[in-house]
């Protein structure tokens, strides 16, 4: 499976693309507001640091500006992957992007239907969203599976299944079982996979145990 960062924090991205973890990373207005940065200049610098897809949403709303924007922003670096939300100027402008060869991440999935008509129109990742469908009292996770099963049942569709809105790292070993092709999730999650309390009481011990050898190994 393959770990997005999904967040627009330079030094947080360069540290887990360190631990060779990154393999692309998903922005939206939101997190790009918060750097309080130039949009372009943000994507670039992402774009830069992993070879990855990384995510930059347009703006507009109807299919002919999103058009105009997703070649703009495609021409910031070439792993520039264009989000648009799931609506039918959404699907308009995927389907005019793909035709260019312009990778497509459709954004704001709720539904197995939404999903399957992404993929119709050529989407190369498709973002359920899952941690909002389990605010409402849906099942993000069931939805996750629901795409994948879709999916498997027509091998001619291509669409990467890329599980978002994650909270913590159960959905992911839950997203991960389900089969997903992706996972983004804030850098904060990804760290907290690493963790357990158990491998610091070990390497507490193993330390303490070395220490009194009075040994070094350089």
């Amino acid at each position: 499976m393959k770990f997005f960062v999904d967040g627009a924090d330079i030094p947080e991205i360069k540290a887990l693309s360190a631990m060779g973890i990154v393999d692309g990373v998903t922005t939206n207005p939101s997190i790009i507001a918060k750097t309080g940065r130039q949009f372009q200049e943000v994507i670039a610098e992402i774009c830069a640091i992993t070879s990855g897809p990384v995510s930059a949403e347009v703006a507009a709303l109807d299919s002919k500006t999103m058009i105009l924007e997703g070649r703009h922003l495609a021409k910031i670096a070439n792993n520039v992957c264009i989000k648009v939300p799931l609506t039918e100027e959404g699907l308009k402008a995927c389907y005019a992007l793909r035709q260019e060869n312009i990778m497509v991440n459709v954004t704001l999935c709720f539904s197995a239907v939404q999903a399957l008509m992404a993929a119709k129109a050529g989407a190369t990742f498709i973002s359920p969203f899952v941690g909002r469908l389990d605010d409402v009292g849906h099942d993000g996770i069931q939805l996750v599976e629901e795409i994948c099963q879709i999916y498997a049942n027509y091998p001619e569709l291509t669409t990467e299944v890329l599980a978002a809105s994650v909270r913590h790292p159960l959905h992911v070993k839950q997203i991960a079982e389900i089969g997903a092709h992706v996972v983004t999730a804030p850098a904060s999650v990804l760290r907290a996979l690493v963790n357990h309390p158990l491998t610091d009481k070990g390497i507490e011990t193993f330390s303490k145990d070395w220490a009194r050898t009075g040994q070094s190994i350089l």
